[in-house]
């Protein structure tokens, strides 16, 4: 896989890739949207820390598929509010601090989730042979 980054458009803002080229007879996984709650239905206060379940979980469903976080092609992340970009975004880093070729990544801010203490919510879609 390589990333996209044209020389006739803006550099990404962030940790992240313009885009991001699958070769052909890649697997695929996509996962679901994952929310800032733990395995015993807890919702922590900060949106940093329920962004680091979300991706905890994210790993936990490629760990099943035999991939990590090397192999995310593209983020797709909701936040509540623009004060929780921060939070996120640090997680965001954090979880991608070993990965050399960075995925497409969307942050979009949204009214919100299916339970109001939920402010972040993530999905990922990976790739490998």
């Amino acid at each position: 896989m390589r990333m996209l980054a044209p020389a006739t458009i803006a550099p990404p803002f962030a940790r992240y890739a313009h885009g991001v080229e699958v070769p052909p007879g890649y697997r695929l996984v996509m996962t679901s949207g994952q929310l800032g709650l733990s395995a015993s239905d807890e919702v922590p206060e900060s949106a940093e820390d329920q962004a680091r379940l979300c991706f905890a979980a994210c790993a936990a469903i490629l760990a099943e598929a035999g991939m990590g976080p090397g192999d995310v092609v593209r983020l797709n992340a909701y936040v509540t509010d623009r004060a929780h970009m921060a939070g996120y975004m640090a997680a965001r880093d954090a979880w991608l601090s070993e990965v050399e070729r960075l995925p497409a990544s969307t942050l979009v801010i949204v009214s919100g989730f299916t339970r109001p203490e939920f402010k972040v919510e993530v999905e990922v879609t990976a790739a490998a042979p």
